[in-house]
């Protein structure tokens, strides 16, 4: 279980949900997710797929609001407007290959569309940033595979010391 209350962020990437064309349905499923993992969600908002709102959105989150955890919702596939990774990039200081990995390769026993996802994780200062999938299905079903990691990966990007090992 997560520390109770640690501050997340929900962003969802969606030129259809940020002009209210479409209701962002997997916005508030990642947001309930995380709650129920005991997050604060404290901040939720939806732009349009612009690689420069999103990299200022996500440094502005992680620097200033001081959030431990942002989840980034849509923008991951191959369309010309799909940037979140590429604005992701722009912001974090390193990967964190292995969730976007294990995202995907969980994604795979699913579905074959899995393998286009080029969904991204990393870490700015003290936030994990993770990309998800834009649909709410995948974005629960990517979601899932990581929560079980947050813990152990935010306390060591809070400063825990201790060994790894058990």
């Amino acid at each position: 279980m997560v520390q109770e209350r640690t501050a997340a962020g929900v962003l969802t990437v969606s030129d259809k949900g940020a002009r209210g064309e479409r209701e962002d349905q997997s916005g508030r499923i990642v947001a309930r997710m995380l709650e129920e993992a005991g997050f604060a969600v404290r901040n939720i908002e939806v732009i349009p797929d612009d690689r420069d709102r999103i990299a200022e959105t996500i440094r502005r989150w992680a620097d200033e609001d001081a959030l431990a955890l942002i989840i980034t919702s849509g923008g991951t596939g191959l369309t010309p407007r799909d940037v979140t990774p590429q604005a992701t990039r722009d912001v974090i200081d390193y990967q964190v290959p292995g969730m976007a990995e294990a995202m995907r390769a969980e994604s795979l026993k699913k579905t074959p569309h899995a393998m286009i996802s080029r969904a991204v994780a990393g870490v700015r200062g003290k936030t994990l940033i993770i990309n998800v999938p834009g649909s709410p299905r995948g974005a629960a079903e990517n979601l899932a595979v990581v929560l079980p990691a947050l813990d152990h990966a935010l306390s060591k990007l809070a400063g825990d010391p201790t060994d790894c090992a058990t």
